[in-house]
């Protein structure tokens, strides 16, 4: 499959993330739910195995039903162009084996929690009847959490009915496999449980118990040797965790858990204070099923070894009887038979020995170009097999990225190894995001690995948050990784913060509606105080903010109030008042003496305070005074007579 290809038209390929020894999981987007997935689909090299494409399906189809916290979700199965594939849980993350190898060594309790994800992963498979066969850590994943995920329930019964030069992952799960699947026995719950305990055994030591250049040297020794000491390995683990590795893992499957269940009942307390002390675990010393070797009787024995067949035969001493001669014939014809027959199998045992094809590690090609790992290959005595292209990040187009099974891996000659060339850093096309959201532009771009930067600028056209223009092309092919993009963010229309107009002119303000794109809306009124034709009040007031097309309102001044004014004149008659002289002259003649009269007038024109007219009177005299007053307004006067206040009226109007 390649990146961009489509299953059902539904699973879009994003990219290969494992090969197994029957199938290849990529990791591809479900256009529907929109969600990512892992699709493990069945290998091109076993379409045409009828076989292995019916357990492939019936085995997929029986772990749809597993559902639980600690197994991979089944989503889907079907089958693309006769090939079956199934659509799983995407786990972002590792395997076991790869998480074994970057963090060990693991803490006991640790190492104790992982254990106890698995068993109950593995003991509900076991309660809905689904025997997983194939337990190893590579087909256990572990998150970013670590939380763990069991994955391939049940499909390695398929890859066994093939020849261990048809599986590139049997090398791999032989080093898991019990002793009675070595022998080719059928798989059960205890077979799960002996995997189990070789997985806690790497957890604790970071290693396998028994390895070998061939799946059938470790398979040998499963079955033939003792498991290596956990306390020579690392005096310090605790003797009830080494005891559950050796109950789990004993040769006899009646030796081990009776159950999974049993056995995580077992780890949860293994830790404990209280099982200090705990003698180690022994097995039972009986192998019913151990090779058993035969000593072969000949008919008519010479020299020294017809001492030894007649020992081996005589009656013993107290139980002696004649021995049964047509009895003792017939036992020979059989073990001369059994004999042949053993022959027969040795010689062609050893016949395929000698000449199936040696195992050999794929070598380790990446980086070169593809005629130099031909060569390579060729040296090894492997094959190409698929030669397929996927971008690469760090490796240049054109060379090796890695290969399929992987390098390192131990296979048989003429083994086909897929290759897979970089096709160089991956580009896309670049889109327009103009109007969009920027926050929603920027995760997204930022998830593919783009940088992103933004600058921000009003703009009354395009709404505030979203995207007014980007300096990469649409359509240009970029590298995500590499690329650098810069977004101009709208930050809305632009405000304009109002001036206090007071004391504008009409052409004032009109100019500066002009320059700020706004309306204006004018009133007159009188004032006292604003001289006419200037701004009185403005709304809204000085300091609001206002955008384009808004309106504003000004009240512009005409000046005083127009009042009517009253003039008229009021007569009035000051009296005179004589005053006697104390002396007389020789001539005695008499003369007036006059009156010192002061005015004061109070109108629109003259203030109370200030003397309106003064004259000095010796008779009575009348004297017009004028008035000039506004409409509402009223007036008075005031006469003093040589400094006495003779007259005075207030409230005067016409």
């Amino acid at each position: 499959m390649k990146t961009g290809e489509r299953i059902d038209g539904r699973y879009k390929i994003i990219r290969l993330i494992g090969s197994g020894g029957m199938a290849n999981v990529y990791l591809a987007r479900d256009l529907i739910l929109d969600r990512d997935v892992a699709v493990k689909v069945m290998r091109y090299d076993f379409r045409e195995d009828k076989d292995s494409i019916r357990r492939f399906k019936r085995e997929a189809l029986a772990t749809t039903e597993l559902v639980h916290p600690n197994i991979v979700n089944i989503f889907d199965v079907g089958e693309e162009d006769t090939t079956p594939y199934i659509v799983m849980e995407y786990v972002k993350g590792t395997d076991l084996k790869q998480y074994i190898q970057n963090q060990y060594p693991i803490p006991y309790k640790k190492a104790v929690d992982i254990m106890e994800q698995i068993l109950s992963g593995v003991e509900y498979a076991h309660q809905h009847g689904v025997i997983h066969r194939d337990l190893k850590p590579q087909n256990i994943l572990i998150d970013e959490e670590e939380h763990i995920k069991i994955s391939d329930f049940g499909i390695a019964v398929a890859v066994s009915q093939n020849s261990i030069t048809q599986t590139n992952s049997l090398l791999g799960s032989v080093h898991y496999l019990s002793p009675e699947q070595a022998r080719g026995s059928m798989a059960s719950r205890q077979s799960d449980i002996y995997s189990l305990g070789i997985i806690l055994y790497e957890l604790l030591t970071g290693t396998v118990p028994f390895d070998g250049e061939s799946a059938v040297s470790v398979a040998l020794k499963h079955f033939q040797n003792p498991l290596p000491s956990l306390k020579n390995f690392d005096s310090r683990i605790p003797q009830p965790l080494e005891n559950i590795v050796l109950k789990a893992t004993a040769k006899q499957a009646l030796d081990r858990y009776r159950s999974v269940q049993e056995m995580a009942e077992d780890l949860a307390t293994v830790l404990e204070p209280s099982r200090r002390g705990e003698p180690p675990f022994e097995v039972r010393e009986e192998d019913t099923e151990k090779t058993i070797t035969l000593t072969p009787i000949l008919d008519e024995p010479v020299g020294p070894e017809e001492d030894q067949t007649q020992a081996a035969t005589a009656p013993t001493q107290g139980n002696a009887e004649k021995p049964n001669v047509p009895n003792k014939k017939q036992g020979k014809k059989r073990w001369r038979i059994l004999i042949g027959v053993l022959v027969i199998v040795i010689a062609a045992l050893l016949y395929f020995l000698i000449s199936a094809p040696k195992a050999v590690e794929v070598p380790e090609i990446a980086g070169m170009t593809e005629a130099a790992a031909r060569q390579a290959l060729e040296e090894k005595k492997l094959t190409v097999g698929e030669v397929l292209t996927e971008s690469n990040e760090e490796i240049e187009e054109d060379l090796i990225i890695r290969t399929s099974p992987a390098a390192g891996t131990a296979v048989r000659e003429e083994q086909k190894v897929d290759l897979f060339i970089s096709s160089g850093r991956a580009t896309v096309e670049f889109k327009n995001y103009e109007r969009k959201k920027y926050e929603e532009v920027r995760a997204q771009l930022t998830e593919m690995g783009f940088t992103v930067n933004k600058e921000e600028e009003n703009n009354k056209e395009i709404p505030a948050g979203s995207i007014i223009s980007q300096d990469i092309p649409e359509g240009s092919e970029v590298v995500p990784s590499d690329t650098t993009v810069t977004f101009v963010v709208s930050l809305g229309e632009a405000g304009v913060e109002l001036q206090d107009l007071s004391g504008y002119s009409l052409r004032g303000v009109e100019d500066y509606v002009r320059e700020h794109d706004l309306n204006l809306i004018t009133k007159e009124e009188n004032s006292e105080d604003v001289l006419e034709g200037l701004v009185i009040s403005q709304s809204p007031a000085a300091g609001k903010t206002v955008y384009s097309n808004d309106s504003i309102t000004v009240v512009i001044s005409t000046g005083p109030k127009d009042n009517p004014i009253a003039v008229f004149t009021r007569k009035i008659t000051i009296q005179y008042k004589a005053v006697e002289s104390e002396e007389e002259t020789e001539e005695s003649t008499t003369e007036k003496a006059p009156n010192h009269i002061e005015i004061y007038l109070e109108d629109s024109q003259h203030d109370f305070s200030n003397v309106y007219r003064q004259l000095d009177i010796t008779e009575d005299t009348s004297v017009d005074l004028p008035f000039i007053l506004e409409e509402g307004k009223k007036g008075r006067f005031k006469i003093l007579r040589d400094g006495e206040v003779i007259q005075e009226e207030k409230d005067i109007t016409e």
